[in-house]
């Protein structure tokens, strides 16, 4: 019998799609699995990403003894300096995933104070009083982990992001003999992924993507431009190997692209001739029909490769009649309207763009629900909690769960900070720890809350009028006429008539004010504005006294 407790802690992930992490305690030990980031939804104005709020860890900071990345998205790899910059602890990852992990940490110079390891799918790893063991799980990135974790409280299962492939582009399938061996020890908590919990039946393979690929790269007449995830490396040989069928050379665009495409090269993930791939200048002078680039911005992201050239200003090149758009992804749950408003920006300026459902140029890299009542019957959990996922997708996993013979009271659908603690072969849930959003704006990460998102929601929403009153300070009357300013609130051509009546509503307001002259003449304004115009623009006052 254990006199502690273990204790999961999920920081992200459940409740979105997106900046997975989580925290596994035991006594004065902990591990981190996964320190992802999340795109911002369409509301979320002017933010970059969204990473885990891991505050919570920070006290703790010296109890982490490791931290275990189960593959190289970025919804699993993104805050990796975010939080190595506050809790340095060993970073456990397989080849690719340390290779895109090193581009990463490079790119924040944080690379030369990491204590990076290289681990393999079928090592062993101790750390505390945790054994972890790594085995290879099929996704849409090569060297892909679970972690099977024995703890002094029982064993415990943490699929990863996984689907079961028996064609896989690597020809390396799940390893479901682990999975049967996990089993056979005794499996007290199964931590299984979400994302597909509402597709029926089964993920198909990676392969069906290939005479897709061959379809579209032969009758493409002019250029074909390919956008994917940078650190998509499967789709990358796959590209390769139609660019070869129709004598194309292939450009890699962008920063990241480039950058991942070498350190897979170099590793031995990513096998090209060396006549195929040609710099990006040299690219742009051959003839259309003899060129792909590939780029990232299949997730419409206004700063990618593709997001610029759906408006016309990416600097580099610019779209051309006739060229081919391939959007290789699907899009992310809460991205789709920023997808389809680049792909028909992109149509409008004479592309033709080709992505699925149009044609299978792109499959999902989570296992659908078949596949994850497989695993549930692989593994046996005694205690089940489905993660990775919106809400809908944890509780249509927990539903899964619940027809093959799981007991409702055995499965846990729990939301980020969300403590669930395992004693003596019991499941309780603990106390609930922050686990919101931390948003990253720029260099800024943390000074946008919600306040400020609310703020920027009222201003894209009715736009912003500026008020600015010159008064003499002895006597407190106006020295001159008020100075109003809109901006996103009406048609300037239209707004003289109206900021005459308003700077005439003013005017009395100072006249007759008997208290906070600023807050009165806000008040004027708006009130008299939504009584003219039913709009609710931010009102700013400033008072200059001279």
């Amino acid at each position: 019998m254990s006199d502690k407790a273990l204790r999961i802690v999920p920081l992200g992930g459940l409740g979105e799609v997106g900046k997975n992490m989580m925290s596994v305690e035991y006594g004065n030990n902990i591990i981190i699995i996964d320190t992802g980031i999340m795109f911002p939804e369409n509301d979320m104005l002017g933010i970059d990403y969204i990473i885990p709020d891991f505050q919570y860890l920070l006290a703790k900071k010296e109890l982490v003894r490791g931290i275990f990345v189960t593959h190289g998205h970025e919804d699993h790899t993104g805050a990796i300096s975010h939080v190595l910059e506050q809790i340095n602890a060993p970073i456990y990852a397989t080849p690719l995933t340390r290779g895109l992990l090193e581009v990463k940490l490079a790119r924040g110079k944080l690379l030369d104070r990491a204590q990076l390891h290289t681990v393999r799918a079928g090592d062993e790893v101790r750390v505390g009083p945790f054994t972890v063991e790594l085995f290879h799980v099929c996704h849409s990135i090569p060297d892909g982990v679970g972690l099977g974790i024995t703890t002094p409280a029982g064993l415990i299962v943490h699929s990863g992001d996984y689907k079961f492939d028996h064609t896989p582009v690597d020809n390396w399938p799940t390893d479901y003999a682990k999975l049967g061996e996990l089993a056979g020890r005794g499996v007290l908590a199964l931590l299984a992924d979400s994302t597909n919990a509402d597709k029926p039946g089964w993920t198909p393979s990676e392969r069906v993507i290939d005479p897709a690929f061959d379809k579209a790269f032969a009758e493409a007449p002019g250029r074909i431009i390919v956008a994917s995830f940078a650190s998509l490396i499967s789709r990358m040989e796959q590209v390769a190997r139609a660019a070869i069928k129709v004598n194309r050379k292939l450009a890699f665009v962008g920063t990241s692209m480039i950058e991942n495409a070498r350190m897979a090269r170099n590793l031995g993930y990513l096998e090209l001739p060396d006549d195929l791939v040609v710099p990006l200048d040299q690219a742009l002078r051959l003839p259309a029909n003899k060129v792909v680039l590939m780029s990232t911005g299949s997730q419409g992201e206004p700063s990618s490769i593709l997001g610029r050239l759906s408006t016309g200003q990416n600097r580099q090149f610019d779209l051309q009649v006739g060229d081919t758009v391939i959007l290789s992804s699907h899009p992310i749950p809460g991205n789709e309207e920023t997808v389809y408003k680049t792909i028909n920006r992109l149509f409008k300026r004479g592309a033709n763009v080709i992505y699925d459902p149009i044609a299978p140029v792109h499959v999902s890299g989570h296992a659908s629900q078949e596949e994850m009542k497989l695993l549930l019957h692989l593994v046996k959990p005694q205690y089940f909690i489905p993660v990775h996922g919106e809400l809908r997708h944890l509780h249509q996993h927990a539903a899964l769960a619940r027809e093959i013979g799981i007991p409702d009271e055995n499965i846990a659908v729990i939301e980020n900070g969300q403590v669930v603690e395992f004693q003596d072969g019991k499941m309780e849930l603990g106390e609930r720890v922050p686990g919101g959003y931390v948003f990253v704006d720029g260099s800024g990460v943390g000074d946008v809350d919600n306040r400020v998102m609310r703020e920027r929601e009222m201003l894209s929403r009715d736009g912003v009028v500026l008020v600015n009153l010159i008064l003499d300070k002895k006597t407190g009357h106006l020295v001159d006429e008020p100075e109003i300013i809109t901006r996103g609130f009406i048609y300037e051509q239209e707004a003289a008539a109206l900021i005459n009546a308003a700077s005439k509503h003013i005017r009395e307001s100072v006249r007759h004010h008997n208290g906070n002259l600023e807050k009165d003449i806000e008040q004027t304004v708006k009130t008299f504005l939504y009584n003219e115009t039913k709009r609710r623009p931010y009102v700013f006052v400033t008072l200059t006294r001279n």
